[in-house]
């Protein structure tokens, strides 16, 4: 699977992406938050890279490690720039986003999903708005991204959950709260991410902790720890989503039940990759 990464503008103090600034000489704390980076001729390579001969059809991810629709796509438009490539090439993909911003680009998610080709997550972390506005200020509301899972399956477009990521003591009350909003907006499915610290956001996010829950902050840090064998993270494959011991897997059992009361355990369908045809070399990009 191919991921597309565009421009780093998020407060997220949890947010796992903030190492990666790191590679561009860039600090994971105040650099991450303050200075962004844009591939404006994303859509263009993203063109030129389906054309090669030795391209395989595979789904593409929009949002794998930064957010697609951040504020700053309102001005660049570099994601709709993208999904026009795709559906010129009949290319499937999978976005996860925290942003209603999705909405505005329905009349091309519409026809990507008349040949399942497309696939929307919405990531939600909290319904509480307080909460949210401390956790996350730069994204939409939970009430928002709600009715933007509304208003996605009105047209048509696949759309599943992802409750990411799941903060103990901070947000793990509210799983089966969240999973009942989603299914009532119509979510179809649903994943989670326990939450997890690598590198530099573990400091971030603890001192975030004592700023704002200094009460809780222990408890959660705790917590964190005994999901990740006495860390705040753990890498491999296979256990850092979810995590391991009996809090994670209390977490697990509730996740499960939920989804299953909700009916939100479908299995989703393979994005079609039978349809993707290259262009002609000579086809112009715009």
């Amino acid at each position: 699977m191919i991921q597309l990464f565009f421009y780093n503008l998020s407060l997220r103090y949890y947010c796992f992406a903030r190492p990666s600034h790191a590679y561009l000489g860039l600090s994971p704390g105040l650099d991450f938050e303050t200075r962004l980076t844009a591939k404006p001729d994303a859509a263009a390579l993203l063109h030129k890279e389906l054309m090669a001969p030795s391209y395989e059809c595979s789904p593409i991810s929009l949002g794998a490690n930064t957010d697609p629709y951040q504020p700053i796509e309102r001005q660049y438009q570099i994601t709709r720039d993208i999904l026009e490539v795709l559906e010129r090439f009949k290319h499937p993909c999978t976005i996860v986003t925290k942003s209603a911003l999705v909405e505005r680009d329905i009349d091309i998610l519409t026809r990507l999903a008349a040949d399942n080709l497309v696939k929307v997550n919405i990531s939600i972390t909290t319904l509480d708005k307080n909460l949210a506005r401390k956790l996350e200020p730069r994204a939409s509301s939970p009430q928002r991204r709600l009715q933007a899972i509304a208003a996605l399956r009105q047209a048509g477009i696949p759309v599943s959950v992802l409750i990411a990521p799941v903060i103990p003591v901070l947000t793990d009350t509210e799983l089966e709260q969240i999973i009942e909003a989603c299914a009532v907006a119509g979510a179809q499915s649903a994943g989670f991410i326990l939450l997890r610290l690598p590198r530099e956001v573990s400091d971030l996010f603890e001192n975030w902790l004592h700023d704002h829950y200094p009460e809780k902050a222990q408890h959660v840090m705790n917590r964190i720890r005994d999901s990740r064998g006495g860390k705040t993270n753990d890498p491999r494959f296979g256990h850092r989503l979810q995590g391991q011991g009996f809090y994670a897997d209390m977490i697990n059992q509730r996740f499960k039940r939920a989804i299953s009361k909700q009916g939100l355990n479908q299995r989703s369908t393979p994005l079609n990759r039978d349809l993707f045809r290259p262009h002609s070399q000579q086809m112009d990009l715009f």
